[in-house]
Order: structure tokens, then sequence, then C-alpha cells
């Protein structure tokens, strides 16, 4: 508290404290704390506005529907260059298997323009720019390449993993998604 009103209130509970009722002056600093006080208006607003009162309730919050905020994943130039030239879209970078794995997936729109894409025979890798590291997609005995390799059907969602060893690339971090010709730049992990 402070100003005018603070200085006659903390006079007063000096003096009541001194007395004999140091209850209710103790009770009345509380009850000072605890009621709101109104900010000052101009002189044509009405005074009777301003004044606090314990039956005055304030004014509802208007409320939304609870958002996530999720970033763009790239401009809309950049989606419609990835759907005509690569004939793909929804492009998604994510962090998986406690961050062991990087995945990034893609919807085909087109696919013979995407078939490049699904090749196992052309090498793919994720360049990081900020760790200076290149992660490639490992290979398992019985499994192979953690890699999509059939042919591309229209409005299907593929993937591929990349190896993240030392947890070198985490969530948030620009990285590029090369793939022979193809190149996807600044994408974000989420």
């Amino acid at each position: 508290m402070s100003g005018p009103f603070a200085y006659e209130v903390n006079k007063m509970l000096k003096n009541q404290m001194q007395g004999k009722n140091w209850m209710f002056s103790s009770g009345l600093l509380l009850g000072c704390l605890l009621v709101p006080t109104a900010p000052a208006q101009s002189g044509n607003a009405n005074k009777s506005s301003a004044v606090a009162t314990s039956s005055s309730k304030p004014a509802p919050v208007p409320t939304s529907a609870p958002t996530r905020y999720r970033p763009d994943r790239f401009a809309g130039r950049a989606g419609k260059y990835y759907e005509l030239v690569w004939g793909i879209d929804s492009l998604g970078v994510k962090a998986v298997e406690s961050g062991e794995l990087i995945r990034f997936s893609y919807r085909v729109v087109d696919p013979g323009k995407a078939k490049l894409l699904n090749d196992k025979s052309v090498d793919a890798f994720m360049d990081v720019p900020t760790a200076r590291a290149r992660l490639v997609i490992p290979s398992l005995e019985k499994v192979g390449q953690l890699r999509q390799g059939n042919t591309p059907q229209e409005g299907t969602s593929y993937w591929m993993a990349f190896s993240n060893p030392r947890r070198t690339v985490k969530r948030g971090d620009r990285v590029n998604v090369v793939i022979g010709q193809f190149h996807a730049e600044g994408l974000v992990v989420e």
C-alpha cells in the first residue's frame, strides 16, 4: 500500500497497537489488504464506479477454446514448391524413441514425382548445421534400412528414420533433409 491512505492506516494501527484493541487493528489491516483498489479515473468518469465494494464482481473474461501453438513447418510458397516439383506435402521432422531417432515423414500427392523419395538405392541423410553433424539412415541386420521403399501411392504418408546416437539433434532444432536431388531445408524438429 502506498499514498495518504496507507499513511493514515499505519498511523491508526500504531496507535491501536499501543492501546487495547490490537485484534481490531490487525483485522482492519487485513481487510485493507484484501479489498482491491480501483484504478484512477478521469474527472468525467462516474465516481461511484471508481469505489470498489465487496459485492461488485469483476467483469467476466472472454474465453476461447484452448489452443496449442504449433509453428508453421514452412512457408506457403515452400509447401507449394514441394507439392508441384516433388509431389509431396505435410513434411514433418520429429524426435522419436527418446531422441535416439529422428523421423522424417511426408504425404504423397503425386506418386510419379515422389518416386525418388522412396527409392532405397538413393542415399538419404539429414544435415544439422548448428551441430555440424550429418545423420544417416541406420541399416539393421534383419530389418534393413529404417525407410519405406515401396511404390508410392497418392494420399499415403511415408517416413524414414535417421540415427541420432549422441542426441545431437533436439526438439526445436532446424535440420535439412537431402535425398538425392531432393532438398528440404530449415525443417523444425518437433
